[in-house]
């Protein structure tokens, strides 16, 4: 599933909220991340979903924090976390897709008044503190606005601010660009109350995006980009400039649950002497990515024979490295994939399957291994640091008795390499947008 705006690198403004908070100076508030069964069931449907979400990508002070539980969305066969949120007055339970390759954080809004289907989505005429922007407020432009978009009139009472969010596979979200009180549980157990956050109240979703099989169990996406109207960005004058996450392991039973945190420094046990460091980019074509910088790539602790040169950012705004939780799969450039596959291939001695496995190249029998033996693969980021996961988190299991290369190629021409979610479980990663850095590490997450 893919959620950027092509527009959205426009926005120049930053959007603040406004907050009803206890004194928090030892707390921190608390969502989790869900993802719920293995890997998604149809592989084909989740790398369908990745490919266009990569294609899409590129279109495009306090000393306290928010601790939000995570979870994990493969029971409903999405390969996503979802993050728990209570939007409205009396608050309704929504789950949001965790973004950070998206900024615009909108909800499946429905305008049902009674007998409203138990669907999961939200619903404003049952909320008191819900209310839409009127058009000619400031903040309403801060999203892009359909093309028969009229213009504003004062005069008019009701002629609130509407905003069209367009995606490259021509998924879509349209509504009102609204604002609203959010309720968190703390983690001394008050609740803790922010109002007056942006969001979209989207009433016409449509497209692989936002209503197929990646969007299984989601009511909507929380935005975690860089941009203004994210999230991240519009708690960032509370929380701090920063926020984190560890994607638990989703194989281990019964499965753990995860955290984003927003803000402070004591998140999932981790300390940030634990943390290992690489600097954050900017593509001035997609300021709102987490971009980072490959020097090198590594198996079984060889460097292989790729240029630096792949991984630059090009004056089109191509190429480069995005870390993105909305991606489930790993897409890297076709010159090192190329070749990391080529070298996987002569270093396995494990025979190749036999029944072509949908959309991998790489797949190998192990029905006859119990712990089959597979290369690290390790990347050299810029400053020094080395991101070596383990190989569960770059070979799936596809098929019974059939494990696959979970990597995927993409055109140096056509957009940017990816670190997906799956890349990324067991890792703590900090996002620390003041110091344009990255911070990760294995301390505190999942097990080895």
């Amino acid at each position: 599933m893919a959620f950027i705006s092509k527009s959205s690198y426009l926005l120049i403004f930053f959007f603040l909220i406004a907050a009803t908070l206890p004194d928090l100076s030892s707390a921190y508030l608390k969502l989790p991340l869900l993802r719920k069964t293995p890997y998604p069931p149809t592989p084909s449907e989740a790398l369908s979903a990745d490919s266009r979400r990569v294609s899409t990508l590129h279109q495009l002070r306090r000393h306290f924090h928010a601790k939000l539980p995570i979870s994990s969305a493969a029971s409903f066969g999405s390969g996503q976390y979802l993050v728990s949120l209570h939007l409205g007055t009396p608050p309704q339970h929504l789950l949001l897709v965790a973004d950070t390759g998206s900024d615009l954080t909108w909800v499946s809004c429905s305008a049902c008044r009674q007998n409203c289907s138990s669907r999961a989505t939200f619903f404003p005429r049952h909320s008191t503190t819900f209310s839409p922007y009127h058009c000619f407020d400031s903040s309403c432009k801060l999203v892009p606005h359909p093309k028969e978009h009229m213009p504003c009139n004062h005069a008019r009472v009701h002629n609130t601010c509407r905003y069209e969010y367009n995606y490259s596979d021509e998924s879509v979200t349209r509504g009102f660009f609204s604002h609203e009180t959010t309720t968190f549980n703390s983690s001394s157990g008050k609740l803790v109350q922010f109002q007056y956050l942006s969001f979209g109240c989207g009433y016409n979703n449509s497209g692989p995006s936002v209503s197929g099989p990646s969007f299984n169990g989601a009511n909507g996406v929380m935005g975690l980009g860089g941009g203004p109207i994210s999230f991240f960005s519009q708690l960032g004058r509370e929380f701090g400039h920063k926020f984190s996450y560890c994607l638990m392991d989703y194989t281990l039973s019964p499965p753990p649950t995860s955290y984003l945190f927003i803000g402070g420094s004591k998140y999932i046990g981790a300390k940030s002497s634990k943390l290992s460091y690489t600097p954050i980019l900017i593509n001035p074509l997609s300021p709102s990515l987490y971009y980072i910088g490959i020097e090198s790539v590594f198996v079984n602790n060889v460097k292989l024979p790729i240029s630096p040169s792949v991984w630059a950012i090009d004056e089109l705004g191509n190429g480069g490295t995005v870390v993105d939780s909305g991606t489930t799969l790993t897409f890297l450039t076709e010159p090192a994939y190329r070749i990391i596959l080529a070298t996987v291939d002569r270093l396995v001695k494990l025979p190749k399957s036999v029944e072509p496995t949908l959309g991998f190249d790489l797949c190998f029998n192990v029905s006859n291994e119990l712990r089959p033996s597979l290369p690290r693969l390790s990347f050299k980021l810029d400053g020094g640091s080395l991101f070596a996961p383990p190989p569960r988190n770059y070979f799936i299991d596809a098929a019974d008795g059939v494990k696959c290369m979970a990597l995927q190629p993409i055109a140096p021409s056509s957009g940017s390499s990816v670190i997906g979610n799956l890349m990324q479980q067991g890792y703590t990663f900090e996002f620390d947008k003041d110091r344009k850095r990255l911070g990760y590490s294995r301390h505190g997450c999942a097990v080895p």
